[in-house]
């Protein structure tokens, strides 16, 4: 049994009462950044939780409920949902009119996920993965850290005392704490920093008791059913042509974060239970929530980050977080309370997992060996960190491309495959170094030894 096997095995005896903490801490993860994309783009956020948490299981029930991930609101959209909200005003709709449109746009590039998991069963991921080597993903899994890291810091800027005091509770339950504590260090930063906070005052309760205890996810006319009760064809036309494309970005972000949770748990998700159905259940996912007025989803790089700290990878653990996202999201006073942590809270805990998650990229590149003495791979290398990170912070976040927006980390992607498909001297071969494939096996948290 290997050291990552036995991490798994020895989660199944923390009990359940562990077992439900450790999933309270997946909820909390990935609360902060899942919530963010519908107050951004108008959507509801108790669809949007409840559509997470359903995505998640059926991504576990796709990958044979062997991958420990989560999947919460897709941030690559963005651009889509408001290229079609301007669409829709130019023909006098208003936001919450339009946006069912662009649901049907985002349920559309949903298929195209299941395209490319068709070119995974039928080539195999050995001929399919050439394109996709540690050279192109390992750079992007650092972007995704690093592109993420901008709206940790804009929280913490809210009062960097919160965010320090999150940090510091993070950082000390992890390398001095004991049993328990050691492994829910994200929960216990979240929950102390918040505490703190609202003892200062500094958090505004009034959502909370305006809210209702329970009601109903979401609402018929938000869906994107709703649309053909009188639809508008040309902005349905629209929306589609807009949004597909990024699908092919999104993708790639897919398969970066499927080498990054392979990677931090060790076991290889990409050869079993395959990127075929990791696409599949991320693809079906992203269309059964654009369906009921969610955002698209993706797997979840702060849940990433989590597995690094807690070295507990018992995939129960994350369906259980997903069941607490479902029950959450027919509670609206219970979503407005989590709704009302401290911005600075939330920038605190995603400070330590943004860069959990460039760190995974960075061994992703060193143990599978890239060969940066050959300028192919510096080009590439350079080219996917820079496009990211400068059309991020220097370009507005998007390149506009007439029909549709791109992010700098979906323009860095397909730069850095096209550039490893054209450019000569590709030498990677998926599956000859196990270890590689795996990029690192960690050592289990010694709080889970026997």
């Amino acid at each position: 049994m290997t050291q990552n096997q036995q991490a798994i095995y020895d989660a199944r005896t923390l009990g359940k009462g562990r077992m439900l903490t450790l999933g309270l801490q997946h909820m909390f993860a990935m609360f902060g950044a899942t919530v963010l994309v519908p107050v951004i783009t108008g959507l509801s956020m108790t669809a949007t939780l409840l559509f997470a948490g359903l995505g998640t299981l059926i991504f576990h029930f796709l990958t044979k409920m062997k991958v420990p991930a989560f999947l919460g609101s897709s941030f690559a959209f963005l651009g889509g949902y408001a290229a079609v909200v301007q669409l829709g005003a130019q023909q006098g709709l208003s936001a919450s009119e339009s946006l069912p449109y662009a649901c049907i746009g985002v349920f559309s590039a949903g298929i195209i996920y299941f395209v490319l998991a068709g070119l995974f069963a039928a080539f195999g991921a050995k001929k399919v993965m050439r394109f996709f080597p540690p050279v192109v993903t390992g750079p992007i899994i650092i972007a995704i850290g690093l592109t993420l890291s901008g709206s940790a810091i804009n929280n913490c800027n809210q009062n960097w005392w919160i965010a320090l005091l999150a940090i510091a509770i993070i950082i000390v339950c992890n390398i001095w704490g004991k049993g328990m504590i050691k492994i829910i260090p994200i929960l216990l930063g979240v929950i102390g920093s918040y505490v703190v906070a609202a003892c200062f005052g500094l958090c505004d309760f009034s959502a909370v008791k305006e809210a209702a205890w329970v009601g109903v996810p979401f609402q018929w006319n938000n869906t994107a059913f709703h649309v053909f009760a009188n639809p508008n064809w040309g902005l349905l036309v629209s929306a589609i042509i807009a949004i597909v494309p990024i699908s092919l970005a999104t993708m790639m972000e897919h398969i970066g974060d499927m080498c990054a949770i392979s990677s931090t748990t060790g076991i290889n998700y990409l050869e079993n239970p395959g990127l075929h159905r990791t696409l599949m259940g991320d693809g079906l996912a992203t269309m059964l929530a654009s369906l009921f007025g969610a955002p698209a989803n993706t797997t979840y790089g702060e849940n990433t980050g989590v597995l690094n700290l807690t070295k507990v990878f018992d995939p129960r653990v994350i369906r259980i977080a997903a069941v607490f996202a479902i029950v959450l999201s027919f509670c609206p006073k219970v979503a407005a309370l989590i709704g009302c942590m401290p911005p600075a809270t939330i920038g605190g805990v995603s400070l330590v997992l943004y860069g959990m998650i460039s760190a995974v990229g960075v061994r992703n590149v060193v143990e599978n060996q890239v060969d940066f003495t050959k300028s192919r791979n510096v080009i590439i290398a350079a080219l996917i960190l820079v496009l990211a990170i400068g059309i991020k912070y220097g370009a507005n976040d998007s390149i506009s491309l007439g029909f549709t927006s791109l992010s700098g980390l979906a323009v860095a992607a397909i730069v850095g495959v096209l550039l490893n498909a054209f450019l000569p001297g590709k030498d990677y071969e998926f599956g000859a170094n196990p270890k590689g494939d795996k990029a690192v096996d960690f050592e289990i948290n010694p709080s889970l030894r026997k």
